[in-house]
């Protein structure tokens, strides 16, 4: 039977056939033999037996018996998309968000009772959970068994029911009683919160904390079990490097212990997923300390995978009658002062350098070079829309400890765009943009969107008929759509209202991506004008728009939510030969070369290993297509085919590889999906 596997592997029809007439039995222990028993256990959960697809064979294409006997391997089934259950969040559910809330004033009442000198900042609750930063005055740092031990008293202070009450004090009460505990950074507090009067939560009559609210009626409605502390970390009060440095824990909570069990499922295959790891294991990307913090090193395949998503990008928007730009890098200082940036965002700016006695700033926008692109000329209301896309590179200050992967960096690159329009252009401008946004990102798979509309702030610039108009209009193209939306009233950009698309990946979490903001701002600033009908001049409107956000974060994201198993048309090795003997490595030589003309991404490994190996080397380097090339295949000028996650589908000529190739790379399509392969059952009969 061994060696009639090896055979079988080697790819000789004859004894494949004779395979698939063995009993089930006997193709189980086969089975064993080669992968162990989870491997066959993980590729029987990952593709049904029932499982077909229709398929005319030609003459050279078999369906090959072996694949019945060899699983595939773990690996290649790592990164199988689990079953995502839904978890509740802040704004779907304000149960939630007051048992996170309540959650961070008990661990810090908890605190406080097994450490008294310990002193308590600011606590709110965030995306899966809550924090509270504390002032250790000792210099002692929370450890594991300390977290434990406050764990279990949050959940003694839950058994005892203690009532949350709400009370309004004056602004000297309130600093009467904190003078009287001695609670410093509470003063500080007390002092940034504009509004009176002044309210004060307690938990029973033992704790108090300054805080608006909500909360959960008392202690006991908090389940303990669905209730989690998950670690600590440094923390500067109010983010300054030169205030003290707190301690920060860091909790989950959820309404259920099986949200909770969801969470850290999630949790755990966020960290298989980790695009850190998978961009150094499949070696796309390095952030590399001699160069400096956050500024990304594009690899030769994380390049290749990039200047196809670029292509991609600037394909459609010529289809959408956008004109590309490329502007400088750097600019006169007087250009961001013009444009607000350097008032506005100074902090997130890096400093000036002088040239021969003025000072330039290296960009942190696209904005301005756009808007001066525009004013090279004076337009005519006939001339608009304009319509400018940049893949434009940009630079932003952000604290080494803020820094994370490709997801915060200090160097990235927008795909920018801005629209220069007529009023009544408006509507179908951003219809035409949110057309553009999802052809873009279904095109990745993402297809699950959530959209919030922000609307006018308190503070803002324009005047009240441009904003109703601007508003009116996004709410006009997002019903258009027939998108669902949550309005956030006041929460839009001063300079105009906007829309904010988040991005759902495969495991469930949602990723701050697309936005469309119109913005009232540039336009007066840069006294932009064009002619109308009449003659007169008038101010057009400004829309920026962006869809990736940034290529860098939007990659870190793909990365993550594919778990490194990029789509064919993106993969930076769309095939990869696997001779069976060297005599075979001509025909695979000719083959990359043909492949290589036709703008296939056709690879052939420098060194000579056994095929085995070859397989497992491309399953870990997730490489979609393994084509195994044997003393059959090259005499016939054939190739057979291995696809990752199901196994062999066939054998087919080299001009149907190529065709298919570049068929499904046009349409970005799995190879399966144009070529139809026969995906053979694991149960042959008997």
């Amino acid at each position: 039977r061994k060696l009639q596997l090896r055979w079988c592997l080697s790819h000789d029809a004859g004894v494949c056939a004779v395979t698939m007439l063995l009993s089930r039995r006997v193709l189980v222990m086969l089975s064993l033999l080669v992968n162990g028993a989870s491997a066959f256990r993980v590729r029987a959960r990952a593709a049904p037996l029932s499982r077909r697809i229709p398929l005319a064979l030609s003459p050279l294409r078999s369906a090959r018996g072996v694949s019945a006997v060899r699983m595939a391997t773990t690996e290649a089934q790592s990164s199988a998309v689990p079953e995502v259950l839904e978890l509740p969040t802040n704004d779907s559910s304000e149960r939630l968000l007051r048992i996170r809330h309540s959650s961070a004033h008990v661990m810090a009442m908890a605190v406080q009772r097994l450490f008294p000198d310990v002193q308590v900042t600011i606590g709110p609750w965030i995306e899966n959970g809550f924090y509270y930063d504390f002032f250790v005055p000792d210099g002692k740092v929370f450890a594991e068994e300390d977290l434990k031990a406050i764990k279990k008293e949050m959940d003694r202070i839950g058994r005892e029911k203690l009532e949350f009450r709400v009370e309004e004090v004056s602004r000297e009460e309130a600093r009467r009683r904190i003078e009287e505990i001695d609670e410093p950074f509470k003063l500080e507090i007390l002092d940034s919160i504009k509004e009176e009067p002044i309210t004060i939560y307690h938990i029973g009559d033992q704790w108090w904390d300054l805080c608006a609210g909500p909360h959960v009626e008392h202690t006991g409605q908090l389940p303990a079990k669905a209730i989690q502390l998950e670690s600590v970390n440094g923390a500067y009060w109010r983010g300054d490097e030169s205030r003290p440095m707190l301690q920060r824990i860091y909790g989950t909570a959820w309404e259920s212990k099986e949200q909770l069990r969801e969470h850290k499922r999630r949790l755990e295959e966020a960290k298989k997923r980790d695009h850190r790891v998978l961009g150094k294991k499949l070696d796309l990307f390095s952030i590399q300390e001699e160069s400096g913090g956050g500024l990304v090193l594009w690899h030769p395949k994380g390049a290749l995978v990039r200047r196809k998503l670029e292509d991609f990008w600037k394909d459609v928007h010529v289809a959408y009658g956008y004109d590309f730009l490329y502007t400088p890098h750097i600019a006169n200082l007087d250009l961001w002062k013009t444009s607000g940036h350097y008032d506005f965002y100074r902090e997130g700016m890096f400093d000036q350098m002088e040239v021969e006695g003025e000072l330039y700033q290296i960009k942190p926008m696209n904005c301005p070079y756009h808007v001066l692109a525009y004013k090279t000329d004076m337009r005519s209301y006939r001339d608009l829309p304009i319509r400018y896309a940049e893949l434009g590179t940009v630079y932003r200050y952000e604290r080494s400890g803020t820094l994370h992967g490709l997801m915060r960096v200090r160097g990235f690159t927008q795909d920018d765009g801005h629209i220069f329009c007529l009023p009544e252009q408006v509507s179908d401008e951003i219809v035409a943009t949110l057309d553009l946004t999802e052809q873009i990102l279904s095109r990745f798979g993402f297809k699950d969107y959530e959209i919030n509309l922000s609307t006018r702030p308190e503070k803002s610039v324009g005047g009240d008929d441009i904003w109703e108009l601007a508003t009116k209009a996004l709410v006009e193209a997002l019903d258009r759509k027939g998108w669902s939306y949550k309005v956030d009233d006041g929460g839009g950009a001063f300079y105009g209202p906007k829309i904010d698309v988040k991005i759902k990946d495969a495991i469930g979490r949602t990723w701050q991506c697309s936005t469309v903001q119109c913005d009232f701002n540039l336009p007066e600033r840069f006294d932009m004008e064009y002619v109308t009908s009449e003659a007169e001049r008038k101010r057009p409107i400004m829309i920026h728009r962006a869809i990736f956000g940034s290529i860098e974060r939007f990659f870190g994201v793909l990365i993550e939510s594919t778990a490194g198993d990029l789509p064919l048309w993106l993969a930076p090795e769309q095939v990869r030969l696997a001779p069976v003997t060297d005599d075979a490595r001509g025909f695979a030589d000719e083959l990359v070369k043909e492949g290589a003309k036709r703008g296939l991404r056709i690879t052939l490994p420098r060194q000579s290993e056994r095929l085995g190996k070859q397989i497992r080397n491309a399953e870990m380097d997730r490489v979609p297509i393994v084509g195994i090339i044997g003393a059959k295949e090259v005499e016939q000028r054939s190739i057979t085919l291995r696809a990752r996650g199901i196994g062999d589908v066939g054998t087919f000529t080299v001009e149907e590889l190529l065709d298919g190739l570049q068929l499904a790379d046009a349409k970005a399509v799995d190879l399966g999906d144009v070529m139809k392969f026969e995906i053979p059952s694991q149960e042959p009969a008997e």
